[in-house]
């Protein structure tokens, strides 16, 4: 027979666990049609290679500067070798380094002191050239994008340091200090801050033509060409999932519903509004997507590392956890580790690219990927190359051997009808003497 006091319980339990049942069920429900803050990594191949490429690329640009520093650019390998420590080479790895890319690295005999020397070929000469003139051409897009740059920090200035250490990124000259700030004082101010002992740069105004996002421009293209309904993409961003990245039901919809989600756009001051209810901060964390999404929309090659995201994390009110947000967004974001051995995290605009490359690239661009294509040539066609460049220096010199022979025989044959005409000449004159 049941006691009242163990009936009460046994209900009780029953009740509590029918009430733990149902909100975990709730629980699983809303988590489920939310995009998950911890997703694993997964990584596309396209990406990777192109920062394997890149990995020697700045080991070949550390060996370009090395050889450029030196008297008429030229070093020997001796002491390219004792040089090539500060790239954190060993010795005699500078020599087994320069021989893997024939094309951009060029050994020869001195003439004089008769040791291995080493110069930059001509192909690889013009590619620095044409990279400095692309630089220089564009410097008034560097310009606007420096402006743009400016206009996403809340406070409209950034530390000049900053901006120094990603210039090549969003295509500054190395001297963007005089030949970029200082030059267009209608647009930039230089001052020193007490607060942090640096300099930094600041937006003298604020121009609404320019506070046009790059993902606002490819909306509107999506409806212009493609006709698709403005309300469906008027707060979406273009989601391309990488190879083997698994997409369930319920993420579906959690992604759907996140497109749909209104947000503020990064270049819109949101300090008045406030930021407590639930819903403010699901907007806040979509407009710092869409700030990394200009950010990496305003370099030239549509990536920069995580690292120089994260300097300008305060001045952009990122989220502090940056390498997690950017994994909840794997479909516009790519993350690769691969080019500096894990150290550095660089981030793509995966809708920028298409199977390795820039899908509208610029000429600074271009200039840089020639580099590339000089590394990735086989150096059996620069043997190749360097033979047919030898027989045609030995066809020229037989060339120039057989005709100063001719012309050696021809002016000794003149000269030798020359003397047996003035010796025939002399030999009538004795016979008139003779005769008279």
């Amino acid at each position: 027979m049941w006691k009242p006091n163990s009936v009460s319980s046994l209900i009780h339990a029953i009740l509590q666990n029918t009430r733990l049942n149902i909100s975990a069920s709730i629980r699983s429900m809303s988590q489920s049609t939310s995009i998950p803050k911890k997703v694993q990594r997964v990584r596309d191949h396209g990406y990777d290679n192109y920062m394997e490429v890149e990995k020697k690329m700045r080991k070949v640009l550390g060996f370009q500067d090395l050889i450029l520093l030196q008297p008429n650019s030229m070093v020997s390998i001796s002491r390219l070798d004792m040089l090539a420590r500060r790239l954190g080479l060993k010795q005699f790895e500078a020599g087994e380094f320069i021989l893997k890319f024939p094309h951009v690295f060029e050994i020869f005999d001195h003439p004089v002191q008769r040791i291995l020397y080493c110069r930059l070929t001509r192909k690889a000469e013009l590619q620095i050239k044409q990279e400095k003139e692309a630089l220089l051409n564009q410097v008034p897009d560097a310009v606007t994008r420096l402006r743009k740059l400016l206009m996403l920090s809340s406070t409209g200035r950034l530390q000049l340091e900053h901006i120094r250490i990603a210039r090549k990124d969003f295509g500054l000259p190395d001297d963007f200090e005089f030949s970029v700030v200082l030059k267009y004082p209608q647009f930039f101010r230089l001052f020193d801050s007490k607060e942090t002992s640096g300099k930094y740069v600041e937006l003298v105004e604020r121009d609404p033509k320019l506070a046009v996002c790059a993902i606002e421009r490819v909306r509107e293209k999506e409806y212009r060409e493609k006709g698709i309904d403005a309300e469906n993409i008027r707060f979406s961003f273009i989601v391309n999932f990488p190879p083997g990245f698994k997409i369930g039901k319920y993420y579906k919809i959690a992604v759907w519903k996140w497109q749909r989600l209104p947000y503020w756009s990064p270049y819109d001051d949101i300090s008045g509004y406030d930021m407590r209810s639930l819903e403010a901060q699901k907007r806040l964390e979509k407009r710092a997507v869409a700030m990394i999404h200009e950010l990496l929309s305003l370099t030239v090659e549509k990536k920069i590392t995580l690292e120089r995201i994260a300097h300008f994390r305060l001045a952009m009110n990122l989220p502090k956890k940056l390498k997690d947000f950017l994994l909840q967004h794997q479909g516009i974001f790519y993350m690769s580790t691969r080019g500096n051995h894990g150290k550095l995290h660089t981030i793509f605009l995966r809708e920028a690219y298409r199977k390795g490359d820039l899908i509208e690239p610029n000429d600074l661009y271009l200039a840089r990927r020639k580099l590339a294509e000089l590394i990735l040539l086989s150096p059996r066609r620069a043997k190749a190359d360097g033979e047919l460049v030898s027989f045609r220096r030995e066809r020229e010199d037989n060339e120039i051997r057989n005709s100063r022979r001719d012309f050696a025989e021809t002016a000794f044959n003149d000269f030798g009808a020359e003397n047996s005409i003035k010796h025939d000449g002399k030999k009538e004159e004795d016979l008139d003497l003779i005769m008279r």
